[in-house]
Order: structure tokens, then sequence, then C-alpha cells
């Protein structure tokens, strides 16, 4: 079993992560995962945190000569912006006068944290409910992507609609109808989308929504958005019907839904099959270059918590940033009085960052069900076991049936 844990605050010296149960002789750098760190950092819209941090990875234990020991790995992303807060999030007592925060901002963390830890200062809930935490989690995850990119699984995103301006409904509609060239990699969404500053597919609705990012900054407001993540060369049969937490699609929501201000994931087709019929839902089992496979993908690449080889499709909902520079009401803790919620520095608009976290995200779910599946100490026992498997799949299904 694979497990990750995060530690540090938004402005605290550092974030860190332990990345654990991965096997030995993968090969990784500090390059590849301080580029998918950049990649979280970018987007239109973000704030002026993104100016002052520039993440990079210091990687403490778990590689040795560019592979992994199959130790443990501990990863270590240094916060710059501690240089301004060494006072404020000093770990040891102060004489400095520290200002606490009372006022709560609606939809934030805030009030249920400082209610929940009985805490008397909402700084307390705002740095480890921060975003800022995501850094450490695409780091860990960025292993994860690594290891299933040894087995032919890659991993894209892009972004599809922000404030109601939807982008890219073309390519949406053509994974669900399985009409996607036979060699497409996910991995060329991210390609193509990164190469965009709110990393949609379409440089005409970019400029569109630019331009209403641009009304929000004006206003003072924020906007969320939705994403699409896709996974190429998933094999059949990762997760499991035998019990509710092991299947694929729970896994791949829970981890989705975890990511900061996430408010709705589907798979597939996910909502819009509530509302259909069971004809205009359900793939069709066909025989296409003599192996059994889907007409459509609707299912977005899982039948009963189990991949079935096509690739898997995640959409999710970020609603908008909390922080609003025109605050709406809220109420001082202190004096129990209504006054406009607190401004902290924060992002216009963050639905690009999320989606490159949801594929990190993605990724980690998708390798803990691999290594469950396929097992190994080593990489190369784990490719042995998933060559055997894969080359049998066809083989076994005739043989079980014709008996």
């Amino acid at each position: 079993m694979i497990r990750f844990l995060t530690a540090g605050e938004s402005h605290g010296k550092a974030l860190t992560t332990i990345v654990d149960g991965f096997p030995s002789n993968l090969e990784i750098d500090k390059k590849y995962i301080n580029f998918h760190l950049k990649r979280r950092q970018a987007g239109y819209g973000r704030g002026s945190r993104m100016k002052i941090e520039s993440d990079h990875t210091y990687i403490l234990s778990g590689i040795r000569l560019g592979k992994t020991l199959g130790s443990p790995i501990s990863l270590v992303i240094k916060n710059k912006d501690w240089e301004n807060w060494t006072d404020k999030m000093s770990i040891e007592k102060t004489n400095s006068k520290i200002e606490k925060i009372t006022i709560p901002r609606p939809g934030h963390a805030d009030l249920v944290g400082v209610t929940k830890y009985n805490f008397d200062d909402i700084r307390n809930s705002i740095e480890r409910s921060s975003a800022r935490e995501t850094a450490a989690r695409v780091a860990a995850c960025t292993v994860a992507r690594k290891y299933l990119e040894e087995f032919g699984i890659s991993i894209g995103s892009y972004v599809e609609s922000i404030g109601g301006i939807f982008s890219s409904k073309e390519i949406t509609k053509k994974l669900f109808e399985n009409k996607i060239r036979k060699d497409f990699n996910a991995w060329d969404l991210s390609k193509r989308s990164d190469k965009s500053q709110v990393r949609v597919l379409d440089k005409a609705d970019e400029e569109k929504i630019i331009r209403k990012i641009k009304i929000a900054k004006k206003k003072g407001d924020t906007l969320g958005g939705t994403f699409v993540v896709v996974a190429t060369g998933v094999p059949v049969g990762l997760g499991s019907f035998m019990q509710y937490d092991k299947r694929l699609d729970a896994e791949i929501s829970h981890s989705i839904m975890s990511i900061q201000a996430v408010k709705g994931v589907e798979i597939g087709q996910g909502f819009k099959s509530a509302e259909s019929y069971g004809s205009d839902v359900h793939d069709e089992i066909i025989i296409k270059n003599k192996q059994l496979t889907r007409r459509t993908n609707r299912a977005g690449g899982i039948e009963g918590g189990i991949s079935t080889g096509l690739p898997i499709i995640v959409r999710g909902a970020m609603k908008p940033i909390s922080t609003l520079m025109t605050p709406i009401m809220s109420i001082n803790l202190k004096t129990m009085r209504s006054i406009d919620a607190r401004r902290e520095r924060s992002d216009f608009v963050a639905v690009p960052a999320c989606a490159v976290i949801a594929e990190s995200m993605l990724a980690w779910s998708l390798a803990k069900h691999f290594l469950l599946k396929f097992g190994g100490d080593s990489i190369e026992e784990t490719k042995n076991n998933f060559n055997s498997y894969t080359k049998s799949i066809n083989n076994r299904l005739v043989k079980n049936f014709r008996r």
C-alpha cells in the first residue's frame, strides 16, 4: 500500500511530505518534480504569492543515484515568504505583538476551524486549510505519476469553463464517444492547455475568459469553473466491486474532492446520465482489432468500480475563491457584531492550477490501485507481473468461456 502525508503551514518555514510504499529502482529526479510544481503555479488570475514563491523540491531521503530505494521518500518545499512571517508564525513564544484575526471569511474554513479546534485566532485555521498545502501534494503525487509512466499510463487535463464560459466541448464529446486516435496520449492535452494562460484548448475562448476574469478583478470578486482530467493507458482490472472502499471510482472521487474548493466530481458523463435513457448512457461491447472494447466511453473508463481499459475521464467543479477584495458580510467574533469579511491575499481564479493538482491526485489513485493489483518490491518485479497479466487477458477470457 502506498501512502503520503503532508505537513507544514502556508506561511511556515516549509512544506514537507513523506511518500511511502513505492518499489525500488524507479528512476526519478528533482527536475521532473519541479516541472510539475511550476505548472501548479501558472495561470492568469493567480495572486501575488505566486510572484514570491518559485517552488522547488529538496529530496532528503529515499532516492540514491537517481533511483528509488524502496524506502520512504521525504521531500521539502521551502516557503520563501517565511522571511516576512517569522514573528507571526514563530514556533517559539514571542514577545512581539501579534494581531489576532477575529473576522471569518464566508466559504472558507475560518469559522468551522476555530469552532472545531478551540482557537482564539483564525490565523491557526487559515495556515493549514490554505491551498498552499497542495504544493506538497503535487510533489508527492509526481512520484506516482512517474511510476505510472513506466507502464505507459499518462495523465493530462484542461480547463473546460471559468465563470460560466465554456470551452473545448468538442474534445470532451470525442472522449465520451470514444472517437479519439488509437495512439491518443492524455499528456498531449496538458501540453496543449499549458500553452494557454487559463489552460483552455481554444484560443478564442481564452480571450473571452480572460475578459471575464478582468471584470471579476475590477469588482473585487472571484470566479470558479470546471476542469477535465484524463488518464490513458490504464489496463483493465484496476479496482474491485467486492467492497465499497475498493472501488476505483470511489477512490478517484475522494482524491479529487479532497482538493481545496472542489465542490463536485463526476466520472464519465456523471450527472448527465441521470437524465438520459439507459440506451443513451451504457457503452455497447464490441470487438475491435481482435480485442473486446466499448463502442463509446460514457462511463469514463470505469464500470462496476473497475477500469475498462478505456481512458479514465474525470470532471471536477471548483467554486470561486473565498477571499473577496470587495467582501461580503460576516461577524467579528470578538464583538459579535456584523462587519465586512476579512481580506486576505489570494487568487482571483485558481481553476487552471486546480486542474494540475487534480492530475496529481488522479495519478495517486491510479498508482495505489495499480500496486494493489500488480505488487512488486522492485520496478522490475512489477513490470514482470504487469506484462504477464496484460498478455493473457484475451486468451484467458476465450479459454474460460469455451470450456
